[in-house]
């Protein structure tokens, strides 16, 4: 019975070495690879491990020689991962197929990071080729290269940007133009509000009337709102915003254009000590001043009727002594003069004219002007004297 159980021993233990021997002959070939490695200066590297895989297996681990070479038998037929390093000059990869002697050639081995793998290429006959590899696969048409975005990805992302970038210029472009607006309300209040109000102490309100009655105002201005004291109100201007137009210029002669000037008002005629000079060298001579201020109303037909006095404080005797009003339209310097001739007293001249518009030293004369309907809105004026000396 021990003598059964020894020699069932010893036949199992001879069977699995024969199937283990047997194994290792089967995976053992007559196949030979060599190569040699280099540096990327193209010098010989001695002392470099190589690891010869094939799939997830090890093969073989060999060492160069001195002169760089290396030699693997007994390989059999197959695919094949070649792994080459080197502590000071780096590695290298390799992939091959082994159907007979091969000679792998130079291997160069270096520290740089490997170059990315080139893309699958993409027939029309539904197949991809990788370069180096001769195998045609048959895949879908929609397939993408491995890690690569595709062409649509990017033209939407590109189109995204786009809008974004679009998006944030609008809005610093609507930024701007509020900056724009408030700069050119703080300019001329005019722009945003319709009301000026001009005051008996001189000073100017602009603004939005919200209430009133006969007894006062409520204005909505850049700082508030305001209760003005009707009574204290002179007059209260219309304000008609126009779109300035612009003017037409050749081409041929746009560079070399210049605008016109802007008109000049007449300023009006004042007395001050400045005319002490004039007075003294000219003892006899006139000067007609404005008495007070000039008032303004307007009728049933919706005439503004302008109405003052004129004094005589000179020397001498004013003949023809009229008011010119320059009227001011519009923002854009647009202006129309009218004038009225104050009502005095009568002279014969020589020629044998007749005028009631002459004022002897001292002398008072009132003048009235009448603005029809049809002139139209203004937004300010200004007035000049003006008178003759026959005498």
């Amino acid at each position: 019975m021990t003598l059964m159980r020894s020699i069932n021993r010893r036949f199992l233990f001879a069977t699995i070495c024969t199937m283990l021997l047997g194994g290792t002959l089967i995976a053992k070939g007559k196949l030979t690879l060599t190569g040699r490695i280099l540096d990327s200066d193209g010098d010989k590297v001695k002392k470099a491990s190589i690891t010869l895989r094939k799939g997830t297996d090890v093969v073989s681990e060999e060492t160069t020689k001195g002169n760089g070479k290396f030699k693997i038998k007994k390989l059999a037929e197959g695919d094949y991962v070649l792994e080459v390093s080197h502590e000071e000059s780096g590695s290298a990869e390799k992939a091959f197929t082994l159907s007979d002697d091969y000679d792998i050639g130079d291997i160069t081995i270096s520290n740089q990071p490997p170059p990315s793998p080139k893309p699958i290429v993409k027939e029309e006959s539904g197949s991809v080729v990788s370069p180096g590899n001769p195998i045609s696969v048959q895949v879908p048409q929609t397939i993408e290269a491995m890690g690569s975005p595709s062409k649509d990805f990017i033209i939407n992302e590109l189109n995204f940007e786009i809008k974004k970038l679009n998006a944030e210029i609008k809005h610093l472009t609507q930024d701007l133009d509020d900056l724009k607006a408030l700069s050119k309300m703080w300019v001329n209040p005019l722009t945003i509000y319709s009301k000026e109000i001009i005051l008996k102490n001189g000073s100017t309100v602009f603004g939005k009337i919200i209430y009133q009655d006969d007894k006062s105002l409520k204005v909505e201005t850049l700082v508030g709102y305001l209760i003005v004291d009707r009574a204290q109100v002179v007059r209260i201007v219309d304000n008609v915003i126009t779109e300035d137009t612009q003017e037409y210029v050749p081409e041929q002669i746009r560079e070399s254009y210049t605008p016109p000037p802007m008109p000049k008002l007449a300023q009006p005629r004042y007395t001050s000590s400045n005319n002490s000079a004039r007075m003294a060298s000219t003892k006899m001579s006139a000067n007609c001043v404005l008495v007070g201020n000039i008032s303004e109303k307007k009728d049933s037909q919706g005439n503004i009727i302008f109405d003052g006095e004129i004094k005589n404080i000179g020397g001498r005797r004013a003949d023809f002594v009229k008011v010119d009003f320059v009227f001011r339209k519009n923002w854009s310097g647009e202006t129309r003069t009218l004038t009225t001739f104050i009502k005095g007293s009568y002279n014969t001249f020589d020629t044998g004219i007749v005028s009631d518009a002459s004022l002897l030293p001292g002398a008072n004369g009132k003048f009235d002007l009448y603005v029809p309907q049809d002139f139209g809105t203004f937004i300010g004026y200004s007035y000049v004297i003006d008178w003759e000396e026959y005498q």
